[in-house]
């Protein structure tokens, strides 16, 4: 079974930032059906990733996980409709969930641990703010989301090695290589505009 979610919520994960670094420097078009898939499938992973991280008893990661939904929401409402059709009240909302959730969880690690002590806990807190902050602006288009994707990436593909989870270790490795292409690509793309 912890294989089977190892390759669902990996994969859902890992093509997800395939699909979003393909859709960089693309034509109006196929940015947007890339941009939608790449939303979908970061949706569909979320079960998966929840599953582990409770598993492990990682409570923190696993409701930040949970906690990033609202801004893919956002992300695949924009892909969809464009940014000229933004919708305020999911941004809103989106941007709430996104800063709650990072102050709740940062807090509450730092309250459980009695501040920052140990490297796993560190490493959930980069993947933490990586993962909410990151999303929310790549749902936004802004393109430094790419980067806090890398630390997200980063910081996950270390915990999962400690942990473990050789499967999950590699597919954030791998993803790390697409979310440094598709920040490559956007930073190329936004030079040129």
């Amino acid at each position: 079974m912890d294989l089977l979610l190892q390759a669902w919520g990996g994969g859902c994960y890992l093509f997800n930032k395939i699909f979003f670094a393909l859709a960089e420097g693309r034509p109006a078009a196929s940015k947007r059906t890339l941009r939608c898939i790449g939303w979908g499938l970061y949706i569909v992973g979320v079960p998966a990733w929840v599953i582990i991280l409770a598993g492990k008893h990682n409570w923190i990661a696993a409701a930040i996980e949970a906690g990033g939904i609202p801004a893919m929401f956002l992300g695949l409402h924009n892909a969809w409709y464009g940014a000229k059709a933004s919708n305020r009240t999911l941004d809103r909302f989106a941007a709430t969930t996104t800063y709650a959730a990072l102050l709740l969880g940062v807090a509450y690690s730092l309250y459980e641990y009695g501040g920052l002590t140990t490297l796993t806990q560190l490493l959930e807190v980069g993947v933490m703010i990586g993962f909410l902050i990151g999303s929310y602006l790549l749902a936004r288009k802004n393109i430094y989301g790419w980067l806090f994707f890398v630390l997200m990436n980063g910081s996950m593909a270390t915990r999962m090695l400690l942990q473990h989870k050789p499967l999950l270790t590699l597919q954030q490795l791998v993803s790390l290589g697409f979310v440094l292409y598709g920040f490559t690509i956007a930073l190329k793309t936004s030079k040129r505009s």
